[in-house]
């Protein structure tokens, strides 16, 4: 094992920079996507019942599956992984999204009404900043629950450490297919752990001080 890594320490790196970076970029976009429709919907009751039910159901979707179906309208490569793991990743935080925006106190927006904040200013600067340490637990979910995800994108070709467990797998019983599989596998183990600290610590810079726990 030890002798695989030293001779493919350079693909490794490289591969686990590629995971990584696929993962934070979609993680960003599905966020942003997320926090745009929980917006839309979190004042109507049913809409947010929509959205948290098709939340829901989007998760029973298998990932292997998905990814094949990019391959039609996508292609092969880094457009299918990015529809993918985008797609999977915003489906937790959508979820944490509106119930972290209906969780804050009516009375502070109406008092943040009351001063003169119109209701856009309302919502990124009062409703928004209470509901982020929520936000951030769906974002958390999302960024473990993807980073193995993304793994399966090297089905269509897609990059990261994918590309070691499937080249193992498709040579089993062959010359070093076990310690592929096993470098790609404890490496997507190590990239989540490591996200998960880094995201840890970007909550403790971002949520507001007289709302940490």
């Amino acid at each position: 094992m030890w002798e695989y890594l030293r001779t493919h320490l350079d693909q490794i790196v490289f591969s686990s920079w590629q995971h990584v970076s696929l993962v934070a970029q979609c993680l960003v976009l599905a966020t942003a996507i997320a926090v745009v429709i929980a917006a839309l919907v979190y004042r109507n009751r049913i809409l947010s019942s929509v959205a948290n039910s098709l939340s829901a159901i989007g998760l029973t979707i298998p990932a292997f599956a998905l990814v094949g179906l990019m391959i039609a309208p996508l292609g092969f490569g880094v457009p299918p992984a990015v529809a993918v793991v985008t797609f999977f990743a915003a489906l937790p935080i959508l979820r944490n999204t509106v119930v972290g925006l209906n969780g804050v106190d009516p009375g502070v927006v109406e008092s943040a009404r009351g001063i003169g904040m119109s209701r856009l200013r309302t919502f990124l600067q009062v409703e928004l900043p209470l509901a982020w340490p929520v936000i951030l637990g769906g974002v958390r979910v999302s960024a473990q629950m993807v980073m193995g995800i993304a793994a399966v994108a090297a089905y269509v070709l897609g990059p990261g450490l994918g590309g070691f467990i499937f080249s193992g797998l498709s040579r089993l019983g062959g010359a070093n297919s076990l310690e592929s599989v096993l470098t790609g596998v404890i490496g997507v183990v190590i990239l989540a752990l490591i996200l998960d600290l880094v995201l840890i610590g970007m909550g403790r810079l971002t949520t507001p001080r007289g709302i940490r726990v």
